[in-house]
């Protein structure tokens, strides 16, 4: 049976572990050569939480879920596929782009370029400091910039190209991961500029917000729920039954990368510039683009402020709900 990426090469950033790994062993399993790739040698994203911040399930959970490049490399091998491992922050321009002359050296060619790479944590406008600021924004945001800056023009020329960038739901603006949700946000912004930049080119653009099983998650998710019960009590926070199907969509990450995988491919060169969710319980979703709602407009002469204060409420914004304190 054909398989639907054969002769394809990708390379999939942050792949040593989690969902990146689900990613590159999907994709190889699909036919593609990858290029695996995280930081440098051994569970690095892993190594950043402490002991401490975890309970026993958690800690046995994130263990069993580390690795490095080259560990998702032999797993590939192991499993027929091709693979590759190339260690470098590519949050690193000049690292970047020996990544992207490295598939074309090694393989010929780039047709698929996964930009997994992310750095997590947590923190509010006053606690996050500047390390964490960029932690959480560079590996995203510079990193995807970098490597489609050197990868672009390669796909253009070959007459065919599919970036994937990773993002989060968090892009949307979630309290206390205002660093996070920047970062995240920032991938939204420009893979739908770079998407139509695309638009004439057999190149597509196109963003995914995975949920699914991964060291960062297992780690993050229980100190939050810790942290928000610390705070406002234990009955305060989440309905168990939510916390449940958080649970169940964080399922293995192989089982989100088939929809990635087929955005890889010669049938979907449709689709560019959309933000899509994937989850490890086999759910896919698509976010609506931004539209403006309403307007209000004064032909020739500016507005006064006493105007506003009538005109806004009651044309503008008679329907308005507060994104941040409608819940309140």
């Amino acid at each position: 049976m054909s398989k639907s990426l054969e002769g394809r090469v990708a390379i999939v950033t942050g792949s040593g572990q989690g969902v990146g790994r689900g990613i590159a062993r999907v994709l190889a399993r699909e036919g593609a050569k990858v290029i695996t790739n995280n930081r440098k040698p051994g569970s690095v994203s892993a190594g950043q939480y402490r002991r401490e911040d975890m309970s026993e399930e958690e800690y046995v959970k994130a263990i069993a879920l580390k690795g490095d490049a080259e560990a998702t490399a032999r797993l590939i091998q192991s499993e027929g596929g091709e693979a590759v491992p190339f260690y470098g922050d590519v949050s690193d321009y000049k690292t970047a782009e020996k990544m992207i002359n490295f598939a074309v050296e090694h393989y010929g060619r780039l047709d698929i370029l996964v930009n997994n790479a992310a750095g997590l944590g947590q923190g509010t406008i006053e606690t996050t400091g500047e390390k964490d600021w960029d932690y959480m924004t560079l590996a995203k945001m510079k990193g995807a910039f970098n490597t489609m800056h050197f990868a672009v023009p390669i796909m253009k020329a070959q007459g065919f190209g599919r970036i994937l960038n990773c993002a989060s739901g968090a892009w949307t603006g979630t309290a206390n991961l205002c660093a996070y949700s920047a970062g995240n946000a920032g991938v939204v912004g420009l893979s739908k500029a770079v998407a139509r930049e695309l638009a004439r080119e057999p190149v597509t653009v196109n963003v995914y917000c995975p949920e699914a099983a991964s060291p960062g998650h297992v780690v993050e998710f229980g100190k939050t729920i810790r942290s928000m019960e610390e705070r406002l009590g234990k009955e305060a926070v989440f309905d168990p039954g939510k916390i449940k199907q958080v649970e169940e969509d964080h399922g293995p990450a192989e089982n989100a990368a088939p929809f990635l995988a087929y955005l890889c491919t010669e049938e979907a060169e449709y689709i560019s510039g959309s933000v899509f969710t994937v989850k490890g319980s086999g759910k896919i979703e698509i976010y609506s683009e931004p539209v403006i709602t309403n307007r209000i407009w004064k032909k020739g002469e500016r507005w006064t402020v006493e105007e506003l204060k009538s005109a806004v409420p009651d044309e503008l914004l008679f329907w308005y709900t507060s994104p941040a304190r409608g819940n309140l």
